[in-house]
């Protein structure tokens, strides 16, 4: 316990003096507003206070809760690097990509609230997920089943840069990062076992681990780049990827210390998994009721069950729900 409270305050301090610049920018904002009433520069700061301590707060929580979900029954070690870019199919590259973006999209409407300008709410905003994933990877780097990886940190880097490109060229997101999760049972005990051990049994453990159950989607708007067309505002279509039979990181075998083979499947195929459906985008949808508007921000983050055309195996097939 004591060596991972100790990498906890590592990654904390590995990561104060970037927060701590990214913080300062929003207190130099405060002369920008000099024609603004007095009651509005307080509302501003004070909601500027309350967004801090929320990043700071969601931050740590979210650190805590990750070392007992993940960290916290693996063997600790010193820095190290690793390069994992060859397993699960990439699927937790496409989840370091989605989590950079949700966590800057995120970030940046919470500052916009709080009255930060567009260009530094877009910056400030933008860079929050880069610099929590690569919180993250600094705890990857001491642990000794995995490590630094390079790879991880530039998905990471796509994703915010994903985000902050659009927003800095389009002033909005045209083309949106989204997920979708399923649990996956299989009749076979032996899988079910394994899975239970990889990935966890509860719901959420099996959410967040469970490569074979999670697709990621890139969701694009129809109507700004058809726009002689009388297309519906919130209509989207989107691309999506998985992956199913991985029940290992390069292969389906695994063995214990002494070299013992304690599972065998390696007559399960490996396969990637495109997706083409049509999706929604909630925040196109018009509301006065900020609840309601708040919900859909929050909609936005998944993709909404569709019918999907699916491509694997080097076969088509029509699904009639896909989530």
């Amino acid at each position: 316990m004591r060596s991972l409270v100790d990498s906890l305050l590592v990654a904390l301090r590995k990561m104060r003096r970037l927060s701590v610049f990214l913080l300062l920018l929003f207190f130099l904002e405060t002369p920008l507003w000099g024609q603004d009433s007095i009651r509005l520069q307080k509302t501003y700061q004070t909601r500027k206070a309350w967004v801090a301590a929320a990043n700071i707060g969601g931050y740590g929580g979210t650190m805590i809760a990750l070392y007992r979900s993940w960290y916290l029954n693996y063997p600790r070690s010193s820095f190290h690097t690793f390069n994992d870019i060859s397993e699960w199919k990439q699927m937790d590259k496409f989840g370091h990509l989605y989590s950079a973006y949700i966590q800057s999209s995120a970030s940046t409407d919470l500052w916009k609230w709080a009255g930060l300008n567009k260009k530094s709410r877009i910056w400030v905003g933008g860079l929050s997920g880069a610099v929590y994933q690569t919180a993250i990877e600094i705890l990857d780097g001491y642990s000794a089943d995995w490590g630094w990886s390079w790879s991880d940190f530039s998905t990471n880097l796509l994703g915010s840069g994903a985000y902050i490109a659009q927003a800095l060229t389009w002033d909005e997101q045209r083309i949106q990062l989204k997920f979708s999760f399923h649990r996956k049972n299989y009749n076979d005990p032996l899988l079910n076992n394994r899975s239970d051990r990889l990935f966890g049994t509860s719901w959420s453990e099996r959410m967040l681990k469970d490569y074979n159950g999670q697709t990621y989607w890139a969701s694009v708007r129809l109507a700004p780049f058809f726009k002689g067309h009388r297309l519906p505002p919130w209509l989207s279509i989107a691309v999506g990827h998985g992956a199913e039979g991985l029940f290992g990181g390069h292969e389906n075998m695994a063995t214990d210390a002494s070299g013992i083979v304690t599972f065998d499947r390696r007559d399960i195929a490996r396969v990637r998994q495109w997706y083409l459906s049509p999706d929604i985008d909630w925040t196109q949808i018009k509301t006065n009721k900020k609840a309601v508007r708040v919900l859909f921000t929050f909609l936005n983050a998944f993709k909404f069950p569709a019918p999907a055309l699916s491509y694997s195996k080097g076969r088509w097939r029509v699904l009639p729900f896909y989530f």
